[in-house]
């Protein structure tokens, strides 16, 4: 080979070797990693459950004892800023739950300010019964919270535990101008432990199913699946297991899943094989 051809030569193979390496490098900067569809989800379950619990502990009155402290795990949710009205004499009756106009600091170490309202026809216990949960500018760590949740009591299923369907169409506005989550979802809640003891709550246990859909902080829509029942225990602020599948326009299935039942703010998504750790809000 002359010397005019093996320079020829040398240049293709290093054009072969520079185009391989881009492409492999774009295939590795490509990897699908993105978990906001699941932690921005997740920031809702969890957001709408909270409410849920605040309105069930509200309808005694006060929240001045809800979930309080107890192991580093199991900080009380609520504080004394809170103040409960409850006024039965109009139909449905109501209950708002005010946290104050300025950012308040809850025993979870969550700042909480705005109104929660409730408006409701029956015990939370009473088959039929209705609980709509709305709100006035409530913010939670200065995400705000709006939208609608509705709760109705189904009676006792098969297993003599009450059930309730959930309806939920709501928004959360992140802080910092983090972005705009929508959430839609359609849930079942199983009371499966502490309906028989309603002097104390810290006992009570709940398992949720269901389907939601929405849109990320980041504008992509998603739906959404529970794929083992969500565990909620009163005495611990977050989901301790269960999970859920979670599909982002575009991208692969993820799976969610909340661990074993310990009580923590970790969580893990897969995403084709690959397993991330993320941190719950």
């Amino acid at each position: 080979m002359n010397t005019k051809n093996l320079m020829k030569y040398l240049t293709a193979v290093a054009i072969v070797g520079i185009l391989f390496a881009s492409c492999k490098k774009k295939t590795q900067d490509e990897t699908d990693k993105d978990t906001t569809a699941s932690s921005d989800n997740a920031l809702a379950e969890g957001t709408y459950n909270d409410v849920h619990n605040i309105a069930d502990q509200a309808s005694a009155g006060t929240l001045s004892s809800y979930l309080a402290p107890s192991t580093s795990n199991e900080k009380g949710l609520l504080s004394a800023c809170a103040t409960v009205v409850i006024d039965t004499a109009v139909n449905p009756h109501t209950i708002t739950v005010n946290f104050g106009a300025t950012n308040c600091l809850c025993n979870d170490g969550r700042y909480r300010r705005g109104i929660v309202n409730v408006s409701y026809s029956g015990h939370y216990r009473d088959s039929a019964s209705t609980h709509t949960i709305s709100f006035t500018n409530y913010f939670v760590n200065d995400n705000q919270v709006m939208g609608t949740k509705t709760v109705t009591n189904n009676g006792h299923n098969s297993s003599h535990h009450l059930t309730f369907s959930i309806q939920v169409n709501g928004t959360i506005i992140k802080a910092n101008n983090g972005g705009t989550i929508t959430w839609t979802s359609t849930r079942t809640r199983e009371w499966v432990a502490g309906e028989s003891t309603p002097w104390n709550w810290t006992d009570d246990e709940y398992l949720i199913t269901g389907t939601a859909t929405g849109t990320n902080a980041l504008g992509n829509s998603f739906t959404a699946a529970t794929t083992s029942a969500l565990d909620i225990k009163m005495n611990c602020h977050y989901i301790v297991a269960g999970g859920f599948q979670i599909t982002p326009s575009g991208k692969a299935t993820r799976y969610v899943d909340y661990g074993n039942g310990t009580c923590d703010d970790q969580a893990t998504v897969t995403i084709n094989g690959t397993v991330y750790n993320i941190t719950l809000h």
